[in-house]
């Protein structure tokens, strides 16, 4: 038999021949009448090749598998974790020593929260960078950075690490060179010499942050500019528009893939095209841009997929995922802001409805190539996002109903169970979003302060309830720091200037290694439990195929406010997950399990029968049920 090869050259024609109409057809359509489109596209084709030429044979083995396993994020086995490198193992070097604890978790996916080098002094926990091709010093170098990839790689564990696309800071390069005057740089960003422009476009923009910072643009008397600052004064917006910004970002990307990254999340994606009379928020352009950064990766480095950081509504997150001439090729993976928005409103309101509502109107049973990031929590606040029409469509009013969350969590509220800390209230909408970890929030803080047995054993139910819905819901389950062992809110922060001014350091504390031994050590502690707990639903997770993302995600009815149930519908059968939301026991029909699809009453998460004997299915307070 004659034996096969294949030239690393013509690799790369056959994955640019499968991507190219998705790159051109994109670019085209945004840049083809811009005088320099012609150098432009020549300029692209030679990062392009010059990136593959350069990336090493192990990622490039590393594509060729996840070519012809193009579903390894769908799988059930996927579960990510998401840490600060300082917090949680001081630096990179201390990172390969922990992943056995990972590894035991059932993590196969690291968030390496911002770690490209920021400006100095506040940068916006670390999203205000400087130089996209640097480690933050604090953690250690590109060499440190490379290793720790490798390591995690070596593990089974892919890394995620945020690459901002729609701003820099303005110590970057390009920032500096653009206010010394240089005008191809000052082409990178958005300057106006007069408001007029910035005063026009205002009409129509949102405060991001409008506490520490009001407005979406800054005077900068030395240049005589103003400079779009969507987020922070520090923080300046990138011109999209131009095409030079498009093929610094590819080539940043790249850069980042041939180092070991294997999830790029990009941050802030939502903004990165302005059109005057909008809110410069989620444009067609955006999406144009971003799936045409999807096949450039898919040329280069297919083993990369993208996460699109976008928290939005429902109808405006999905085409983030690829919807109509995107569906399949932008996007890999989302976050689902709404469920975790859900799961806390519900949880505080002990009624489901607008949960079932919001999940059963407004996301599909499945998804092309995509598939969603689940989470309780993350590094950012909770932002209340229930629209006021989901909202009347259950008999609430909207904005009654966030103020009620707001309060409820930041347990102001009578009879909260919770403990948190608001976050940039907007006295015009009436908005206040809320800090917090996940077992402050679930109950944990002021059962423990208060010395209540059971008000501790319902906040652990509270926590391994939510954590068993992400585990089951389409997507990946994605655990912060520190939430598996029961981390409480870290009020220190206050007295940190750097962070005195941001709740949010209120929920990011420094991992207690102490506490995860402890957990590890005995298991009947509380932080055992919570920690036991964690593991197995991820265990239980990993080997219920039923629960692979191309399985239709079906939200079911029960006739009861308290309980929220889906199916995840396989052809070898379906599985059916019912949650009970309140303090009370509640019970279902056996055979309202059976014609929802449960073939047997088993438990898979406790592995037991469940039902009472007499045809019914009793769930105790803050049930997890995951019937086969």
């Amino acid at each position: 038999m004659a034996a096969f090869s294949i030239s690393d050259d013509d690799i790369f024609a056959l994955r640019y021949a499968r991507s190219r109409d998705d790159l051109w057809d994109m670019l085209s359509r945004i840049y083809g009448t811009h005088p320099d489109y012609a150098r432009f596209r020549k300029a692209l084709e030679r990062s392009l090749r010059k990136a593959w030429a350069e990336r090493p044979a192990d990622l490039k083995r590393l594509d060729l598998r996840r070519d012809l396993e193009p579903d390894w994020f769908q799988r059930p086995d996927m579960t990510g974790y998401a840490f600060y490198i300082d917090r949680f193992a001081g630096d990179l070097k201390g990172v390969p020593g922990k992943l056995d604890y990972l590894a035991d978790l059932g993590i196969t996916y690291v968030h390496f929260m911002p770690c490209l080098k920021p400006r100095p002094g506040d940068s916006d926990g670390g999203y205000s960078v400087m130089d996209y091709r640097r480690i933050n010093p604090a953690y250690g170098d590109m060499a440190d950075f490379e290793a720790a990839t490798a390591a995690c790689r070596a593990r089974g564990i892919s890394v995620c690490v945020d690459l901002v696309i729609n701003h820099t800071a303005k110590e970057h390069a390009w920032a500096k060179k653009a206010r010394a005057g240089d005008p191809r740089y000052r082409d990178y960003y958005l300057m106006f010499e007069d408001d007029r422009l910035p005063k026009a476009y205002e009409k129509t923009l949102v405060e991001v942050f409008p506490d520490n910072a009001p407005g979406n643009f800054t005077w900068y008397p030395d240049i005589g500019r103003w400079v779009w600052t969507t987020f922070n004064e520090h923080q300046w917006d990138l011109n999209w528009a131009n095409p030079q910004i498009f093929l610094e970002m590819v080539e940043v990307m790249l850069f980042l893939a041939n180092r070991g990254v294997e999830i790029l999340r990009l941050d802030a994606v939502a903004f990165i095209w302005k059109r005057m009379g909008t809110r410069c928020q989620s444009e067609p352009e955006c999406h144009m841009l971003l799936q045409a950064l999807r096949a450039a990766c898919r040329i280069v480095a297919p083993a990369v997929i993208h996460l699109e950081e976008a928290i939005v509504s429902p109808e405006e997150m999905l085409p983030y995922l690829g919807r109509g001439e995107h569906d399949g090729k932008e996007g890999n993976l989302a976050y689902h802001n709404s469920l975790m928005v859900q799961f806390w409103s519900a949880l505080a309101a002990r009624d489901t409805q607008l949960m079932t509502h919001v999940m059963a109107t407004h996301f599909p049973p499945t998804l092309t190539n995509a598939t969603y990031a689940t989470y309780l929590r993350c590094h950012d606040d909770i932002g209340w996002a229930v629209t006021d029409e989901d909202a009347a469509a259950v008999g609430l009013d909207g904005r009654m109903h966030r103020a009620f969350l707001s309060e409820f969590y930041e347990g102001a509220f009578p009879g909260s169970f919770a403990a948190g800390e608001p976050f940039q209230f907007n006295p015009e909408t009436g908005d206040k979003r809320i800090s917090g970890t996940c077992a402050s929030l679930a109950g944990l803080e002021k059962a423990v302060a208060a010395g209540d047995a059971t008000a501790v054993d319902r906040a652990i139910d509270r926590i391994l309830m939510g954590h068993a819905l992400i585990a089951s819901y389409c997507g990946i389950p994605l655990i912060y720091m520190g939430d598996e062992v029961g981390l409480l809110n870290d009020y220190g922060y206050h007295d940190e200037p750097r962070h005195a001014h941001d709740s949010r350091w209120l929920h990011r504390p420094v991992m207690d290694w102490d506490r995860a031994q402890a957990a590890a050590a005995a298991p009947g502690s509380i932080e055992g439990r919570v920690l036991a707990g964690l593991r197995r639903i991820f265990a239980r997770r990993a080997a219920t195929p039923a629960f692979h993302a191309r399985h239709p995600t079906e939200i079911l009815q029960t006739g009861n406010t308290a309980l929220f149930a889906v199916a995840r519908r396989a052809p070898t059968g379906s599985v059916v997950c019912l949650f009970n939301f309140t303090d009370f026991w509640h019970a279902v029909p056996a055979s309202w399990a059976v014609q929802n699809g449960a073939t047997g009453l088993h438990d898979l998460l406790s592995d037991a029968p469940v039902g009472d004997g007499t045809g019914a299915i009793p769930l105790p307070p803050y049930a997890r049920l995951w019937l086969r």
